[in-house]
Order: C-alpha cells, then structure tokens, then sequence
C-alpha cells in the first residue's frame, strides 16, 4: 500500500490540504486508492485494461507487450490477491494496513467531514514515507514487481478520478456481475483470447504462394 500510495501520490495543494508541510504527496479519495489497489493485485483484469487502450491507441505497441507479457507468464494466478466486491465495486478494508504506515510516521490520514458524514478520505505521503518507498528495492529486492506494478497502473490511468475508474471497471460483465459480499473472480482465459485476437489483426499471417514459399 504506501509503494502504491507513493506512486499515486500528488503534489499537496494549501487550499485544498491546508498547511501540512511535513506531507510530500497526497491521494485524494478511499475509491480511488480502491480502484488502483485492485488492478495491482488482478494481473488478468490490468491486461484487459492495456488492450482495451491498445484499440484506442494501436500506435503504442508497449501496450499489447505488457499484456503479453502478463499473460504469458504465471503473474495471474501467483500475483492474485482476491478482492470482494462491494456495493461500489472492489473494495479491501484499508484501516489496518494504513494504521502500521500511521504508526510509524510514513502515512497521514484524514477525512473531510460534510454534514457530520465523511465524505473523501485522504491519504498523505510524508517524507519518511517516501524515502522508505524509494529505497525498499534496495532493502528487499523481492518487491521490485511492486514497485514497477504501481507505477504502470498509475502510468494507465493517469489523471483520471475514482468514479471515472469505477465506471472503466464496472464495463467488466464478469465485475460488474459479481455477487456482492462475494470475491471477484477471475478472467485470464477471457483476456488471453482477447489478446490472441489482437496479436493476429497487429501481425496478421503473410499470404504465401502455392510452392510454399512466401509471397513477394
């Protein structure tokens, strides 16, 4: 979670945060850490996504690799880390996990309150934070993945909002049907035919003459 809250993380703004100089970043809103948290932990869900921006933009090949790449190998079920489907779409208690980053002095929480209701969580990154979050791959190698991982899913879905990734996610049947209270299941067969369908339309076979030689 802070590798994820550091790559997320934006610029703190006085008039939106107040005065918080010890804070380096901030993510604004539970949906949206949420909806980013979700694509980290379904690799199959994340390489649906890359296609799905690979139709919109063919120009950038980087896109359909990565799918392939995920896809190709076992990150789909060994780096699956089920989420339940809630009333809003993926969700994992957070309170727990953020109370150690809390605990330490590497994560600032706090809520805005309208009419005695929370309505935005908010997420600051300190300078402890960000220093633990830029060094651990030196410290445990092991978790360069996540810290490569945040990053993409960030890179993806840059400058969008936790409703607008909420709707992108729910145009999934397979999300958007789960049962609620029940996990998200997942759908890498659904996306490995999809992208061996892109793959032939990207490079589709070469005509070849009748002596089995290939056409000039």
């Amino acid at each position: 979670m802070l590798l994820l809250i550091n790559a997320a993380a934006q610029e703190p703004r006085p008039d939106l945060d107040g005065d918080l100089p010890e804070a380096v970043g901030v993510v604004r809103a539970q949906v949206r850490l949420q909806k980013l948290d979700f694509w980290v932990r379904y690799p199959d869900y994340l390489a649906y996504e890359l296609m799905t921006e690979y139709e919109k933009a063919p120009d950038e090949p980087g896109l359909l690799d990565l799918s392939e790449e995920i896809l190709s190998s076992q990150e789909p079920d060994l780096r699956r880390f089920p989420m339940l489907r809630h009333r809003f779409g993926a969700f994992e208690e957070l309170d727990d996990a953020l109370a150690v980053l809390v605990e330490r002095g590497l994560l600032k929480k706090t809520q805005v309150l309208r009419e005695r209701r929370v309505v935005e969580h908010r997420y600051y990154l300190l300078q402890a934070g960000r220093t633990l979050a830029e060094g651990i791959v030196a410290q445990a190698p092991a978790l360069a993945w996540y810290v490569d991982r945040t990053k993409r899913v960030v890179a993806l879905v840059d400058g969008l909002g936790g409703s607008q990734l909420k709707k992108r996610q729910y145009l999934l049947r397979d999300y958007a049907d789960t049962p609620i209270g029940s996990y998200i299941t997942p759908i890498t067969d659904q996306a490995r035919e999809r992208l061996r369908a892109l793959q032939t339309i990207a490079s589709p076979p070469q005509p070849t003459r009748f002596d089995g030689q290939e056409a000039s």
